[in-house]
């Protein structure tokens, strides 16, 4: 046999053997006792290590129950959710869950509730889907690291988790732009504009947002002249806040096009991306080729550095869709009554009793206007010789006008006449 295949069949043996070993569980209390309640501990502590996690369930129930003032209660009950935790499976990840935030609530003080609040991030970590799937479990990952960022800023844990967190939003904006890409592509440009604006404004750490930008600049370029501004600023961001993106020359050659001012590159920024790529993680052959095989997204591409968005994303109205008037600032909060109008003719002003008063079914059918000519109440007529006000160019929509077909149109043929029956021959 060749040594190659040999070294390799032995290399598959020793990396199978490591994997079947079972990680050992770090007893938290050292002491060497014979107290009953130490006694049962450390054996639940040795069936979890042999993966017995019902019978070390069991055990530490009964400790709990039996020594309800024992020092190791505390220390039994993260047992149990670590149990459920190293079972696996969608019902031990949910029932680990539950463990984890019962922990959380008794013991809110202790070292360990941040590490129970970083095991159920990783609970929903470890069952994310890729960026064009489900995205359920993402979101919760999300808001559960954002929960211990606040809840336990000065933890150990905080900075695996802000990575982590680094990560959920990667696949998240991933999965953003890949639907804003679609629309581009299909030609809906409000849409694309949309969901491009809301994910660049929303996750500026995406490794993407550069690409995303310069499609949203085009997006408003095809829009119309009405999005020049929007245009220009989205390309304005890419020289600015991306100075090494490849995009950096079209952007600047966009905005001379459009004649507007080309901004200087951000010294932050640049620092920024140099140390994105000097500590970007390299996908190997391996890696690549079973990719495909992998259950949760690739995070190879997501920033090191950088605060992640601490708030959830919220969906956006299209900048194609008109502001009603007085919305701009918030809208109107109050609401005033006029009791009457100076000058004014109508009957429900002048008269208490008009609407007892019902006109003759002979007015209510003509439609008898007041004196003077004109109805009550409608619009003044514009002034001999004033042109109309020009109309403004309709908002782009998300529907294309469907192209004609070529090609002559056939003519409807004449009826032929029915032929004479035989007895109307003879």
């Amino acid at each position: 046999m060749n040594r190659k295949v040999v070294t390799l069949l032995v290399c598959l043996a020793l990396v199978f053997a490591a994997g079947c070993r079972r990680k050992k569980y770090e007893n938290p209390i050292g002491k060497d006792t014979e107290q009953p309640d130490k006694v049962l501990f450390d054996k639940a502590i040795k069936d979890i290590e042999r993966g017995r996690y019902e019978v070390a369930r069991l055990t530490l129930n009964t400790l709990m129950n039996t020594y309800d003032t024992s020092e190791y209660l505390a220390k039994a009950k993260l047992a149990i959710a670590d149990s459920w935790f190293r079972e696996g499976g969608s019902n031990g990840m949910a029932q680990a869950e539950a463990e984890y935030k019962d922990f959380i609530l008794f013991y809110p003080t202790m070292e360990e509730a941040a590490e129970s609040q970083e095991k159920i991030c990783m609970i929903h970590y470890k069952q994310m889907e890729k960026p064009d799937r489900d995205n359920n479990h993402a979101l919760r990952a999300e808001d559960e690291c954002r929960q211990l960022l606040v809840q336990f800023p000065n933890s150990k844990f905080a900075p695996r988790v802000q990575q982590m967190l680094r990560n959920i939003q990667e696949a998240m904006a991933e999965g953003e732009y890949r639907v804003g890409a679609f629309y581009h592509k299909k030609g809906s440009f409000p849409a694309a504009s949309n969901r491009l604006q809301n994910m660049v404004d929303h996750f500026p750490l995406y490794s993407g947002a550069d690409e995303a930008l310069w499609e949203l600049g085009d997006s408003y370029t095809k829009m119309g002249a009405r999005f020049r501004d929007k245009a220009g600023a989205a390309y304005s961001k890419i020289v600015r806040d991306y100075p090494l993106s490849p995009r950096v020359d079209d952007a600047t050659k966009q905005l001379q096009q459009m004649e507007l001012p080309v901004p200087e590159a951000d010294p932050v920024a640049v620092a920024r991306m140099k140390y994105e790529q000097e500590n970007r993680v390299k996908v190997g052959m391996m890696s690549r080729a079973t990719g495909m095989l992998k259950r949760g997204p690739d995070a190879s591409k997501a920033a090191k550095s950088g605060a992640p968005a601490m708030a959830a994303l919220r969906p956006t109205i299209p900048a194609s869709v008109p502001v009603p008037a007085g919305a701009a600032g918030g809208g109107v909060t109050d609401v005033s009554i006029a009791t009457g109008v100076s000058g004014a003719t109508s009957d429900l002003d002048t008269k208490p009793d008009a609407r007892q008063n019902q006109p003759a079914e002979g007015a209510a059918a003509t439609g008898s206007a007041p004196a003077g000519g004109a109805a009550a109440g409608a619009a003044p007529a514009a002034p001999a010789g004033t042109a109309a006000a020009p109309e403004q160019a309709p908002l782009p929509s998300n529907r294309q006008p469907v192209p004609a077909k070529k090609g002559k149109e056939k003519k409807a043929k004449a009826p032929k006449p029915a032929k004479a029956s035989s007895k109307d021959k003879k």
